[in-house]
């Protein structure tokens, strides 16, 4: 008898940890080949871990709600037929996908790390120990970094994670009952950022929710806290402005209305509005491209890729945004294919985890729920973020060769919420008229 090492599996670029939700195997429970072992989550999305062998379950090495590096042994699996000592690599797959055949099974692209040396994992990942050799995930330490929180200020915080590790949800409650007075200044490859004010001082308490009367608690998922997470640190890192513009877009709704079932029949995809709004965003940052950024401290890092996340609905009634890549780059017809098989496989819980991963700037359909305008909140660590207003008939003032005349036309809002800390009023108003102007401009008589 064989023992193979089951790892924990890297689920795509920056994640370097992942939380076990559930072991589906006990000990001495046989395994199939690819037979999900248990569902492990990020930041980012949840997924199976299949087994890349047939066997037998007999070690478990960490409990539900463990927090694991990747690459490092989580179960030990006993088979017939390989090397006394084995190791082998896990490709994970996301929650509620099917099985696929041995034979078209992809392994990760990292190699394994024995377990005699994962204590040692995170010092060969630069930056995510402390001289003391705590481990810091990197969105700790992104956090930590944009809240102006010193390394010994972070060493002294308590973890709730494994083996006292900080988790996002220690630092941001760290954050928001921070004192009054100024956090120490960090200093970083000779460049020095300023630290912010405090945003919550300790000595304000809190708003208590009344409990009384005829109520029902109802505890979030876990998808639900993470969003609130993610929302409340977004809102503490950028200081928001939004811009609106009214686009008469007119030209637009008549071509779609006229094209939708030739478009049908030959690609066989539906045409919506949204990859017409895609096309638009990605001319729009090709003109503009410092909108096109994110913020490390004091330096400001321009993304030469325009990859342009979608809001989507999931059926739980949460949101996910799928990525997709290099929008500029495709057709009207190619970036309708995308945008139809991303968010088909967002509402039945079959994205990858690349797939929500990279994006550059992030627009949300607020329209879809017949709302006229939003205010959308930034996806970090983007710094702009477009949100789609509901298209109206509406009787609108026309310039013609006769003289001024009022007519129906097809109105709808646009709305940029951008971060003021690096872009400014006028890059932000700028380049919001210059999407509607696209919008505005359709050309009706276009091919696909």
């Amino acid at each position: 008898m064989a023992r193979v090492e089951l790892v924990m599996p890297k689920m795509g670029e920056s994640i370097m940890e992942a939380t076990i939700l559930k072991w589906r195997k006990k000990i001495g429970e046989s395994v199939e080949l690819d037979e999900p072992v248990l569902d492990i989550a990020t930041d980012k999305v949840d997924s199976e871990v299949p087994s890349p062998i047939a066997g037998v379950l007999v070690e478990i090495l960490f409990q539900e709600n463990d927090v694991v590096a990747i690459n490092k042994a989580i179960a030990i699996l006993e088979t017939e037929g390989l090397p006394a000592e084995a190791s082998l690599p896990v490709e994970p797959r996301q929650a509620g996908a099917k099985a696929v055949d041995s034979s078209s099974s992809k392994t990760s692209e990292v190699p394994y790390v024995p377990t005699a040396g994962a204590s040692n994992l995170t010092s060969n990942v630069q930056g995510l120990k402390s001289g003391e050799g705590r481990f810091y995930s990197p969105l700790v330490r992104t956090i930590a970094k944009q809240e102006g929180i010193a390394q010994t200020e972070l060493d002294a915080l308590p973890g709730s994670g494994q083996e006292g590790r900080v988790t996002k949800k220690d630092i941001l409650a760290y954050v928001s009952n921070r004192g009054s007075e100024q956090a120490p200044v960090a200093v970083s490859s000779g460049s020095v950022q300023s630290a912010p004010v405090s945003i919550a001082p300790s000595n304000v308490q809190r708003p208590m929710s009344s409990i009384g009367g005829n109520v029902e608690i109802i505890e979030m998922d876990r998808m639900r806290r993470l969003i609130a997470d993610h929302m409340v640190m977004s809102k503490h890192t950028s200081p928001h402005v939004t811009s609106f513009v009214e686009a008469d877009v007119t030209n637009m709704v008549n071509w779609r209305n006229r094209v939708k079932d030739s478009f049908k029949k030959q690609y066989g995809e539906n045409i919506t509005f949204t990859p017409i709004f895609v096309e638009a965003v990605a001319r729009a940052i090709r003109d503009f491209p410092m909108i096109n950024v994110s913020v490390d401290g004091t330096k400001i890092i321009l993304k030469k890729d325009i990859n342009i996340g979608m809001a989507a609905a999931m059926p739980s009634g949460n949101l996910i945004v799928p990525v997709i890549k290099n929008a500029d780059f495709l057709n009207l017809a190619g970036l309708a294919k995308q945008v139809n098989d991303l968010a088909n496989r967002a509402r039945n819980n079959q994205l990858k985890p690349d797939e929500i991963q990279g994006g550059t700037f992030t627009l949300t359909n607020v329209g879809t729920f017949g709302n006229v305008m939003g205010t959308p909140i930034i996806n970090q660590p983007q710094v702009a973020i477009m949100a789609m207003g509901a298209i109206r008939k509406k009787p609108a003032v026309l310039e013609t060769e006769y003289g001024d005349v009022i007519a129906v036309r097809q109105m709808m809002f646009l709305s940029l919420s951008y971060d003021h800390r690096v872009v400014d009023g006028s890059l932000g108003g700028s380049f919001l008229r210059r999407v509607a102007d696209y919008l505005e401009q359709f050309d009706s008589n276009r091919a696909f």
